[in-house]
This record gives C-alpha cells, sequence and structure tokens, in this order.
C-alpha cells in the first residue's frame, strides 16, 4: 500500500536507462512469445527499433537464458545462402512469462479469507515473510550499522527482487526495481505489509513504505530514516545488557 510521507528521491540517471532497458528487453521477449521464433529484422519492425538495439537485447536474453538463438526451419524448397538465424524463448524464458502460479496463489489466498477473513491472510503473509527474513537478518548482522541498508538490498537481489539502497535528505531509501509476487500483492496488499514489517524488525527502526510496484509504481521504495543505525546500536546494547538474565 502506497503510504503518503517523504516525496521519493528522483532516481539516478543510470537507474532510469537501467529501468528503460529491462522495459525494452522485456518487449522483445514477449514479442517472441507472442510471434513465435523471430529474425532480428522481423522483431526490429514489429517493436519499431534499430536492428543493431534489437541485437543488443538479444545478447543479453541470451546470456539471462531467455532467449537462444538456431537457424530458422525452411519449408519448401531451400534458397542459396545460409538459412536465417531466428531467436526462440528457452524453457527458463516461458516459465518467466507463465503466471498459472501466481493464479494459483491468489486462489489460494481467496479461500483463506473466504474461509477464515482477512486476518489469516495476513498471518499467513507474516510467516511467510518471517522464514525469509532468517536470512536477511544474517546478511544485516554482519554489515556495519551504517551499512545495513545495503546489507538488505544485496539479500533482497539474491531473492530476485533487484533492490538498492541509496541516500536520500533525511534518511536512506531501500528500492526495490522488481517484485516476483506483484500480481498476487495487486489482490492482497497484506503481502506488501507484512513485508514493510519485516524491514522495520530487521533495522531496527520503524520504516515507511512510499511507493509499490503491485500499487502501480515503477518501483517499490522504503524509506528509512536517519536514525535507524542509532536505533539498531541501541537495540544491540538493551539485547546485550539483558543477556542471561531472568526475564521476571
Amino acid at each position: 500500500m502506497k503510504n503518503v510521507g517523504e516525496a521519493p528521491v528522483r532516481g539516478t540517471a543510470q537507474e532510469e536507462l537501467a529501468t528503460g532497458e529491462r522495459s525494452t528487453r522485456n518487449r522483445v521477449a514477449r514479442s517472441i512469445l507472442d510471434h513465435g521464433p523471430s529474425t532480428v529484422t522481423e522483431l526490429a519492425g514489429r517493436l519499431g527499433l534499430t536492428p543493431a538495439a534489437v541485437r543488443r537485447h538479444l545478447d543479453a536474453l541470451v546470456t539471462d537464458d531467455v532467449v537462444a538463438a538456431r537457424e530458422q526451419r525452411v519449408y519448401g524448397a531451400r534458397t542459396r545462402g545460409r538459412p536465417a538465424k531466428v531467436f526462440a524463448l528457452t524453457d527458463c524464458g516461458r516459465d518467466a512469462f507463465d503466471q498459472s502460479y501466481d493464479l494459483l496463489a491468489a486462489d489460494a489466498l481467496r479461500w483463506i479469507a473466504r474461509r477464515s477473513g482477512d486476518d489469516e491472510v495476513m498471518a499467513f503473509a507474516r510467516d511467510r515473510l518471517d522464514t525469509q527474513a532468517e536470512a536477511y537478518r544474517e546478511a544485516i548482522d554482519a554489515a556495519a550499522p551504517e551499512n545495513r541498508a545495503e546489507a538488505l538490498a544485496k539479500a533482497l537481489t539474491a531473492d530476485g527482487y533487484a533492490a538498492t539502497a541509496r541516500s536520500a535528505p533525511v534518511g536512506e531509501q531501500l528500492c526495490q526495481h522488481h517484485c516476483p509476487v506483484a500480481h498476487v500483492a495487486e489482490q492482497f496488499p497484506q503481502l506488501c505489509e507484512a513485508e514493510t514489517e519485516v524491514f522495520s524488525r530487521l533495522l531496527g527502526t520503524h520504516v515507511q513504505r512510499l511507493a509499490t510496484i503491485a500499487h502501480g509504481d515503477g518501483v517499490c521504495t522504503t524509506f528509512i530514516p536517519k536514525n535507524a543505525h542509532q536505533a539498531h546500536q541501541v537495540n544491540d546494547s538493551a539485547s546485550a545488557s539483558t543477556a542471561g538474565r531472568n526475564p521476571a
């Protein structure tokens, strides 16, 4: 859910360029999905790009194992010269477009909501994120206080969220440029709410969600106030000072 608060810091030119490159690359892959194996010339014509631009995006997609090059099948009499090279989606590439798991997850959460109510959906979301958070906590605890947002970003990136951390005027912003569960989170914002709670707990301070991909924004953005480092140090000190005491 998008909250009103600090205005997001404008992305750097490099981030904007990277976002545009990803968007065009996705269009290239989608065109192959919709039209089948395609030549560079066919893709350039359909997408309004230059052949050189298409080749650049195809090179990246081949590296990521999303598409693979092969010789074009020729039906009937073969003409002189080598067959044209076409690019087709790999199994990995097709999986990236397969949203059947999204549909299954959304159906399951709707069933939970009907049977037990929205509170149980939230309980599921929290339990799911708590499990993920264990791996994130190891990375954050191993980092210096001033580097904990960056450590969380790297941990999220390893899980497919393409996250970055950057300085803001009165704190830091954690940006997730991809969300593997965005289609489900559109219907069940509890997933975003649970994630925000986990970030707050991991960093030891209140954080504010400014934007989410599920809400229609281009990037999930979370604001981390400047006092987060101090708060985490206070929590660490408190834990150390009470270690071994009887809580009674």
